[in-house]
C-alpha cells in the first residue's frame, strides 16, 4: 500500500468517527463508567511525597455515584469557564477579526509573499511557526489564517498549510530559537522532583535550549520534505478547494492600501517599540520577581492574550479606517462579531471537553494511568539510551489521551525524574526525553483541545474536512516531528554537547 492510500484508508475511517465534540461526550461517559468499576478495585500505586516518602494510595472516585456526580454539576460552569483555550479564542479571535476583515492581514501576506521565492514558502512558515511557539496557546488562533492564506497567495493548497503551520507550532515545544512561558514551567515540575532525591540540585529554565534550538533545522528539513512530498500532493488528489475560496486572495495591493499598510504597520512597530521599552528595565512591571520576561509570574506573560489582540485589532483597524474597508467603529464591532460564527462548534466543544478533563483528573485515573506505565518501564531496568527511548514512546502513547504538557509532566515528573536519577540519569536529559514526544504526537491526535478549531479553519476553504482529514495528513508530520526531535537529542549525547544552560547527561549518585 502506497502512502498515499494509506492517508486516504485513515482519512477514510477518520471521517466515519463522530464529530470531535459528539467524541468526547462518548469518551466522558466512557471515563465515568470506568471510574465506576476501578472504584471497586484496590490498587497497589501510591503518589510520591515532596520528601521522597510513600503518599497516599491512589484511590479512584465513582463518578456514577451520585456525590460526585453533585460534584459534577456544581463545578461544570467553572470547568467551561476555566478551560484554557477557550479564554485565548474569544479574545484573540476579535483581533483577528480585524485584521482580517479590513484586509491587513491578506496584504501583509501578499508583501511578505512578494519578498519571499516561491520553493521558500514551506521553511519560512515553518520557521515562523516554530518562533510563534513563544506566544504559547494564543498562537494557535492567528497563525492558522495567516498560513491558509499565505499558502493561498503562493498558489498552494490552504489545507497544507494550515497542517505545516500546526507541526511547526506544535513542534515548537521542543525545538525553538526562543524561550516560551513553558519552560520556566517544566523546570518547576523537573527541579521539585530532582528534590526528591537530592534537595541540592538546580535546574536552569534553559536547560535544554541548545537542543532546542539545533531541533528547528531538523523539523524544518523535515516537515519541508513531508509537505511538499507527501501532504501537499495527497490533499491537491483527494480534497479539492471550494470554488470561493480563492476570494480570500489578496495579490493586487491599490495605491490606498499601500497607504494604509504603511501607516497601519509603521503603528505596529511604534507598538513593538514601546513594549521593549517598557519591558526594558531590570525592575518593569512586565518582569517577574526574579527579572525574567518570560517567567509564568512576569507581567507580560499575564497580559500575553490582550496584547495579541492589540497586535491585530489597533494595525487592522487603522488600515481599514485609511483604506475605507472598515467605515466606523460599528464596523470594526461587526468584524469582531463576524469572527466568533466559526467557532461556535469550539465553544460547545470548550464545554463538553472542560467536564471530561474534570472526570478525569478528579477521579484519579490520570494519575493510575500515568503511574502504573511508568512503574512498568521502571521494572525492565534496561541501559540509559533504551530507557530513554522507552520514555519517549510511553510519553507519546499516553499523548494520544492526555495531551496536556504541563498536566502530564506535573504527575510524571515525581515518577520519571528521581527514578532515572537512581540509574545515573540526569534530570535535564529526562525533561528534554519527555518533550520530544510530547511535541511529536500532538498534532496526531484528534483529542488534542484545539483541533476543533484547526477543522474549523480548513472548513472555511475545504467543507468536507473533517476529523479523519486533518488526523490522516498530520500522520507523516508526527513522524518527521519524532525522528527530528529524536535525532537532535541523541546526536547532542552521542556527541556530549550541553543540553542547556548548566546542563547535564548523567547524575552523580554519590551526591545524592
Amino acid at each position: 500500500m502506497g502512502v498515499s492510500s494509506f492517508l486516504k484508508l485513515v482519512e477514510k475511517i477518520g471521517n466515519k468517527i463522530p464529530s470531535v465534540t459528539e467524541l468526547f461526550i462518548f469518551i466522558l461517559l466512557i471515563v465515568m463508567a470506568v471510574s465506576c468499576v476501578c472504584s471497586y478495585i484496590d490498587f497497589p500505586y501510591y503518589l510520591i511525597n515532596a520528601d521522597g516518602s510513600k503518599g497516599e494510595q491512589i484511590v479512584i472516585k465513582n463518578f456514577f455515584s451520585f456525590p460526585y456526580l453533585l460534584d459534577l454539576l456544581i463545578n461544570s460552569v467553572k470547568n467551561f469557564i476555566s478551560f484554557p483555550p477557550l479564554a485565548f479564542s474569544l479574545v484573540v479571535v476579535f483581533g483577528i477579526g480585524i485584521a482580517e476583515e479590513s484586509g491587513f492581514l491578506q496584504v501583509l501576506l501578499a508583501k511578505l509573499y512578494s519578498v519571499t521565492p516561491k520553493r521558500f514558502v514551506v521553511p519560512m512558515l515553518l520557521l515562523i511557526s516554530v518562533a510563534c511557539h513563544m506566544h504559547s496557546d494564543g498562537a494557535y488562533l492567528f497563525l492558522m489564517p495567516m498560513a491558509a492564506l499565505l499558502f493561498l497567495s503562493a498558489n498552494k493548497h490552504p489545507v497544507a498549510g494550515i497542517a505545516t503551520a500546526f507541526a511547526g507550532l506544535a513542534g515548537g515545544f521542543a525545538a525553538s530559537f526562543t524561550p516560551s512561558v513553558i519552560d520556566p514551567i517544566m523546570q518547576t515540575f523537573t527541579e521539585k522532583a530532582a528534590h526528591i532525591i537530592d534537595p541540592s540540585v538546580n535546574i536552569n529554565v534553559l536547560c535544554n535550549y541548545f537542543v532546542s534550538s539545533f531541533s528547528v533545522i531538523a523539523v524544518v528539513m523535515l516537515c519541508w520534505f513531508v509537505c511538499e512530498k507527501i501532504v501537499e500532493p495527497f490533499l491537491n488528489e483527494n480534497l479539492p478547494l471550494d470554488k470561493d475560496c480563492r476570494g480570500f486572495i489578496q495579490n493586487e495591493i491599490t495605491p490606498l492600501q499601500n497607504k494604509a499598510f504603511f501607516f497601519a504597520f509603521g503603528v505596529l512597530i511604534v507598538f513593538v517599540v514601546l513594549l521593549v521599552f517598557l519591558s526594558f528595565p531590570h525592575d518593569s512591571l512586565l518582569r517577574g520577581p526574579s527579572g525574567s520576561l518570560t517567567e509564568k509570574d512576569a507581567g507580560l506573560m499575564k497580559i500575553l492574550v490582550p496584547l495579541l489582540f492589540l497586535f491585530f485589532a489597533i494595525p487592522g483597524f487603522i488600515f481599514g479606517k485609511i483604506s475605507g474597508s472598515l467605515k466606523s467603529l460599528q464596523d470594526a464591532i461587526n468584524a469582531m462579531c463576524s469572527s466568533i460564527q466559526p467557532l461556535m462548534s469550539f465553544i460547545i466543544f470548550c464545554f463538553v471537553c472542560g467536564q471530561f478533563l474534570y472526570v478525569f483528573n478528579e477521579s484519579n485515573l490520570s494519575k493510575l494511568i500515568a503511574i502504573s506505565g511508568a512503574e512498568f518501564l521502571r521494572s525492565l531496568a534496561l541501559p540509559p539510551e533504551i530507557t530513554v527511548f522507552g520514555i519517549i514512546v510511553f510519553v507519546g502513547f499516553l499523548n494520544l489521551f492526555v495531551t496536556s504538557a504541563t498536566s502530564k509532566w506535573a504527575v510524571l515528573a515525581p515518577i520519571f525524574v528521581p527514578m532515572l536519577m537512581l540509574v545515573g540519569i540526569a534530570p535535564e536529559l529526562t525533561q528534554a526525553a519527555f518533550r520530544v514526544s510530547d511535541s511529536a504526537i500532538n498534532v496526531m491526535t484528534p483529542l488534542f483541545p484545539f483541533y476543533p478549531l484547526i477543522i474549523s479553519c480548513c472548513q472555511k476553504y475545504c467543507k468536507n474536512t473533517g476529523v479523519g482529514t486533518l488526523s490522516s495528513i498530520m500522520i507523516p508530520y508526527s513522524i518527521a516531528l519524532m525522528i527530528a526531535l529524536t535525532f537532535s537529542l541523541y546526536f547532542f549525547w552521542f556527541f556530549g554537547i550541553p543540553l542547556g544552560f548548566e546542563s547535564h547527561y548523567v547524575y552523580n549518585l554519590q551526591k545524592g
